[in-house]
C-alpha cells in the first residue's frame, strides 16, 4: 500500500486481521500489486505482447484459511485476531440470510477456479514475488498505516 486508502482487494486481509468468527471456504488467486505494475510495463513495451492478454497471479490459488494461517505464522502477535478455524458452508449460508455483507460470498463457497501466469512468465520473462510474501507485505502495510492494530 502506498497510503491509508485501501483498495477493495486489500479488504480480505484487513477483515482477517481485525478478527472474524472463522474462515469461509473461499479461494483466491494472489499477486503483489508491485508485480502487477511490472507486468503492465512489460506488456506495454515488449513486442511479443502486442494484442495478447496476460494473467497476473503468483502460484496456485489459496484458501482463506491458508491465508489466515500464513498471517498468523509470519506476523505473530500482530495477527493475534486472525481466525484459524474454517466455517462450514451451511453456517455461512445461514448468516447470509441475515447479513447482507455475507450474501455475495455464498455463490463463491468451494469455488476453486484457478488461473496461471505461465504465459506472462514465458513470453515476457515475468517472475512475480511469492504469494506468501505478497500477503505478508499486505499485512505489514495495514499495520504500518494504522488500518489494523499491531
Amino acid at each position: 500500500m502506498l497510503g491509508a486508502d485501501a483498495s477493495s482487494s486489500i479488504e480480505l486481509v484487513t477483515r482477517l486481521m481485525r478478527g472474524m468468527p472463522g474462515c469461509p471456504r473461499l479461494y483466491f488467486g494472489v499477486v503483489d500489486v508491485r508485480d502487477v505494475a511490472e507486468l503492465h510495463l512489460r506488456a506495454m513495451t515488449h513486442p511479443a505482447a502486442r494484442g495478447e492478454r496476460f494473467i497476473a497471479v503468483s502460484g496456485a490459488i489459496m484458501s482463506m484459511l491458508d491465508i489466515a494461517t500464513l498471517l498468523k505464522t509470519r506476523l505473530g502477535d500482530a495477527a493475534k485476531r486472525v481466525p484459524t478455524r474454517q466455517l462450514p458452508n451451511w453456517l455461512v449460508r445461514v448468516v447470509a440470510l441475515f447479513d447482507p455483507t455475507v450474501r455475495p460470498m455464498v455463490p463463491l463457497l468451494d469455488n476453486t477456479r484457478s488461473a496461471t501466469s505461465a504465459k506472462a512468465e514465458r513470453v515476457l520473462g515475468w517472475t512475480p514475488r511469492s504469494r506468501e510474501d505478497a500477503i505478508v507485505a499486505t499485512g505489514e502495510s495495514l499495520i504500518r498505516f494504522g488500518i489494523v492494530g499491531s
